[in-house]
Formats: structure tokens, sequence, C-alpha cells
């Protein structure tokens, strides 16, 4: 929307570099994710302490989700800015970003799914976001998901940085 505003314009007059652009408008967006998600914790305090037999929740896995849910919100944040560094129009960034987030979180797993690979099946399964976030979501943080999630937020991060400078050009 800053190509239509006039304020792309203003950014890039102004000393400021495009990761600083893209990092705050990522850190920005990711912040909004978070502060949604805090009242949902709301649910997690009710059901611990109005439960039949009180703490009885599974507290590993579902801090483990909300870990889960961060990261892959973050990674998501990432695609949309992304897709929206490709265009202008925001129809066509959300529908790109939407077609990315599908096929990296269930277009990689049912396609490993389908045996088509071999014994590559594997590694396309691990590439995408699914079973990452299933992993955590059970309540194991483990250090390859979370560096999983944080290179999917750089990566994408980055190519909004090199579409962001390819205008200069």
């Amino acid at each position: 929307d800053e190509h239509k505003a006039g304020t792309m314009e203003l950014l890039a007059t102004r000393p400021i570099s495009d990761v600083s652009i893209v990092l705050a408008k990522f850190l920005a967006g990711w912040v909004l994710v978070a502060l949604a998600l805090l009242p949902t914790l709301l649910y997690y305090y009710t059901v611990h302490s109005l439960g039949a037999t009180v703490g009885n929740i599974d507290s590993g896995g579902t801090m483990g989700s909300y870990i889960g849910l961060l990261l892959l919100a973050g990674a998501y944040v990432s695609i949309g800015l992304f897709a929206s560094s490709l265009t202008s129009n925001q129809i066509v960034s959300f529908i790109i970003a939407l077609f990315l987030c599908f096929l990296l979180y269930l277009g990689l797993d049912n396609l490993a799914s389908w045996s088509l690979f071999g014994s590559f099946d594997f590694l396309i399964q691990q590439l995408g976001m699914s079973s990452h976030y299933v992993s955590m979501s059970r309540g194991v943080v483990d250090s390859r998901d979370v560096l999983y999630f944080f290179s999917m937020m750089a990566a994408f991060a980055a190519g909004s940085v090199t579409v962001l400078q390819s205008r200069k050009w």
C-alpha cells in the first residue's frame, strides 16, 4: 500500500536501509499476532483452574503449541511481507501469500505422502511447516523445529529485501 499512498518514496529518501524497513514491518506484524494471541491464554487459565481436577491439562503441549503458533505466525508474516513486496496490488499479494502458505504447510506434506520420490519423501515432508508445527504442539520444542521456522522467516525477509533493492536497479 506504500506505493499507492506515496509513502514508499518517503521511505526510500530517508537514511533508512531496506533491511531496516523490512525488519520493522516484519516485527510490527509479528507483535500484532502475538498481541492477538495473548487473550487466548485466558482459555488455558480457565481450563486449568475450572477443570474437574484442577491442573488436569497438558501444560507442556499447550505451551509448545503456543510457541509453535508464534513461530508459525512469524513465518506467515514473513511470507505475507514477501508477497506484498512482489506486487503493489493487495489482492494479488494476498493470493500469492495464501498460495505460498498453503504450499508450505499442507502441500509439501501431501506431496510426500504420495510416495513419488522414494527416499526423498522424508526430506520433502521436512521442508513443509506441518511436521515441524505438529512436533512442537506435542510439547517437544526441538531446536531443529525452532531453527526451521527462524530460517523460513529469514529466507522470506531476505527475499523481501532483495525485491525492494531490485526496484532501485
